[in-house]
């Protein structure tokens, strides 16, 4: 068995506790207006095909540096749930700690399955609205609604990511909304507000996609600190 792999960074600060191997795997279900990666959305585009022990092998030659753990990312990693499943059944023999950064969306019993060698969640509710979330991912919300009621069940630690996106995800009370309902989950530790960019906006181009939002700036540091007040109101560490 081998997972499709877009690419992998090997001094990831940014997903999750400290310096950590992070894998972007190939595939994602959602089709996000702001995606910065939309050329790991076809699962068959991969640049790179491990098996799970090649995978490890990558991480054990950098293991010196990389004193925080793997992180698996996407794409969405749960579209290949028996790799990330055994790649994790090999960190943990390794004494490696593991997160997977996902949208939630993908919530069945394989997911279940990996999350219980996972040590950390880093999950994405990209908006709180249904019918907003729908527009900004081309999916429903729910399945992610219950992927995180289902940690808060088994109480493993998340670390939530909110994309402020000026004029689709920065409304006043669909901020409370969301803290509102996020707040009330115990296993959540924290939260990442990540200003929108256009990083990605040639990836778009070269995939032939229109990309919809070239008129959006990113926030200022003026929204971003109003999004910030909110969150924190309702007790969330941000």
């Amino acid at each position: 068995m081998k997972g499709r792999i877009h690419s992998f960074e090997t001094f990831g600060t940014k997903d999750g506790p400290g310096i950590r191997f992070v894998f972007f795997m190939q595939g994602c279900p959602l089709r996000c207006l702001y995606c910065h990666n939309p050329d790991t959305w076809r699962p068959n585009e991969a640049k790179y095909e491990l098996t799970p022990q090649q995978a490890l092998d990558e991480v054990i030659k950098v293991k010196a540096f990389v004193k925080g753990g793997v992180t698996v990312s996407g794409g969405e990693p749960m579209l290949q749930p028996e790799f990330v499943l055994e790649l994790f059944k090999l960190c943990k023999t390794a004494g490696i700690h593991t997160a997977i950064d996902t949208s939630g969306f993908l919530f069945n019993d394989k997911t279940k399955e990996v999350l219980s060698y996972t040590d950390l969640v880093l999950l994405d509710i990209k908006h709180i609205n249904p019918d907003k979330y729908k527009e900004l991912t081309a999916r429903p919300l729910e399945p992610t609604l219950n992927f995180i009621e289902y940690l808060a069940e088994i109480n493993k630690p998340v670390w939530l990511r909110y994309v402020l996106v000026p004029h689709f995800t920065d409304n006043e009370e669909d901020l409370h909304e969301w803290a509102r309902y996020v707040s009330q989950f115990k296993n959540v530790e924290r939260v990442d507000i990540l200003p929108f960019h256009q990083m990605g906006i040639h990836k778009w181009e070269q995939i032939g996609q229109e990309y919809k939002l070239k008129d959006i700036n990113p926030p200022s540091n003026q929204e971003l600190n109003k999004a910030e007040v909110i969150f924190k109101s309702y007790g969330l560490n941000v």
